[in-house]
């Protein structure tokens, strides 16, 4: 990659791996509808007029349906799992789980893909990563109580939200510009958040802490990361930026632990290895060679990544 695509991978890994952090902060004055709301709502308002600005409005005329149900696969669903989930366990573990996403997207996609091949290599790293969440899931939460595996467990669900969420546009959105799909995704999610948000809002405004979170949240880890997300892909191709998957969660770990004093066992560090090499093996493109007689596959989607 060129050395302008390094920095945006950078700048990618930092503003996809803080979130986790800051929803923790935000919880501890808001509920988890409001901070959703919040931070969904001030990336719409960013991202709703540059697309209308760029024409990318007008491409999502007769999809509405599809736009729709992506709001609730690929923002309301998660966004509303991972911060409830939160509420019982570490930013970090939260982090953790989320990186084994890619395993729920091949694993979708061999079942409701023809395209998809089920090789050795796809199977060996789907068994590794699954043996990687079920030892960061094992390590963490086996000793804890009963609402700490709840949270987990929404945390597990959010991640195959997001995969069914890869599915839908792959399926229905593939040949819609990224940036029109976000903006009309976010601007739905948030007309569907406002109920619940307004009937959970605090009584009094929050403290500075917390609504700091909530705009880091939406601003940052949101409207900037996925228009500076299409900037790298469109410097070096959807393959170059999906690195973001594997280099976040390293990010998100070290704050939780650095900022929040959250533990970390070598046993987790092993558990997120595994999940690392495993949904690398997963996912990793046939060489050509091993192509040449295969299906051909479809055009690829927007590459549309799940992040909380």
């Amino acid at each position: 990659m060129k050395r302008q695509a390094w920095l945006l991978l950078a700048a990618m890994s930092v503003l996809w791996g803080i979130p986790y952090l800051f929803i923790k902060i935000a919880l501890t004055e808001l509920s988890p509808p409001m901070v959703v709301l919040g931070r969904t709502l001030i990336a719409a308002l960013v991202l709703l007029p540059l697309a209308y600005g760029r024409g990318a409005l007008a491409r999502l005329r007769g999809r509405w349906v599809a736009i729709g149900g992506l709001s609730l696969l690929h923002v309301v669903t998660p966004q509303l799992l991972i911060t409830y989930g939160e509420l019982h366990i570490s930013s970090s573990l939260t982090a953790l789980l989320l990186a084994g996403q890619p395993l729920f997207i091949v694993l979708l996609a061999l079942r409701f893909d023809a395209t998809e091949r089920a090789g050795a290599r796809k199977l060996l790293g789907l068994l590794a990563g699954l043996v990687g969440v079920a030892a960061v899931v094992g390590f963490d939460l086996g000793g804890g109580d009963r609402l700490q595996l709840i949270g987990g467990g929404l945390v597990l669900l959010a991640g195959l939200s997001y995969a069914g969420a890869t599915m839908l546009v792959r399926k229905k959105l593939a040949d819609v510009p990224p940036l029109g799909v976000v903006a009309g995704t976010t601007g739905i999610a948030s007309v569907l958040l406002l109920p619940a948000g307004l009937l959970t809002a605090p009584a009094a405004l929050p403290g500075w802490d917390a609504a700091a979170s909530v705009l880091v949240l939406g601003l940052l880890s949101t409207a900037l990361a996925f228009m500076v997300y299409y900037r790298l892909i469109a410097l070096s191709g959807a393959a170059s930026a999906s690195l973001v998957s594997y280099t976040s969660p390293a990010v998100s770990v070290a704050l939780g632990v650095a900022l929040l004093g959250e533990p970390l066992s070598p046993a987790t560090v092993l558990g997120f290895a595994l999940i690392l090499v495993g949904s690398w093996l997963a996912t990793r493109k046939p060489t050509p060679a091993s192509t040449a007689s295969a299906t051909p596959t479809p055009r690829p989607a927007p590459a549309l990544a799940g992040r909380s």
